[in-house]
């Protein structure tokens, strides 16, 4: 799909209000992604295109009453089904914002981590929001680019042939996060999951 951010919100927009049971069977996976960022109790971590916020209740886990956790996100449906969910808002688990990620009012260095759940593929300019993403995580943070189901799977999924100029693909994707600031230092495409693992460098 369209990597414009006017056709991705109206993309999820149209699709928020059942997209959390579309796919039921994805909580442990989002889990276990999360505990690989290897989150510490008082952790700082973002969410980056939280959706309907999955990653946020593991995310709070992590990082315990202590730590913070932001979703967000640049379509406001999603966001509502996060709060409706019990995951972001007053009461939630996360503070919400409703922002494109790659213009984000935090502050330099003020992350541990960043989690972005099938987020590559929707950066209208990769470099430049892995770069945003960089500024905002401390020098030895991590950043974990995640899919709940590998390379291969989804393309099936979409009708379509694996590719090997997907951003995904390592030796793609491994080139971009230096440029932006990262380091790669982990990379798993199996059928039932894709994570992608990297160090912000500086």
């Amino acid at each position: 799909m369209s990597d414009d951010p006017t056709h991705v919100r109206e993309f999820f927009g149209a699709r928020a209000a059942d997209w959390d049971s579309r796919f039921p069977d994805d909580g442990p996976a989002y889990a276990a992604a999360v505990k690989e960022l290897g989150l510490r109790p008082g952790d700082a971590v973002l969410d980056a295109g939280c959706g309907t916020g999955r990653a946020l209740t593991p995310l709070r886990a992590a990082v315990g009453p202590t730590g913070t956790v932001l979703g967000a996100d640049l379509t406001p449906e999603m966001l509502e089904r996060a709060v409706a969910a019990g995951r972001g808002g007053t009461d939630g688990t996360a503070t919400l914002l409703l922002t494109d990620v790659g213009r984000l009012p935090v502050r330099d260095g003020a992350l541990d981590a960043v989690f972005g759940a099938g987020l590559v593929s929707h950066l209208a300019d990769p470099v430049a929001g892995l770069r945003e993403l960089a500024r905002v995580v401390r020098p030895g943070g991590r950043l974990a680019l995640f899919h709940p189901i590998g390379r291969a799977a989804l393309a099936a999924r979409h009708g379509r042939q694996i590719t090997p100029d997907d951003l995904r693909a390592e030796p793609r994707l491994r080139p971009v996060l230096a440029e932006a600031g990262w380091r790669l230092v982990g990379y798993v495409d199996e059928d039932a999951r894709y994570l992608a693992m990297a160090v912000r460098e500086g």
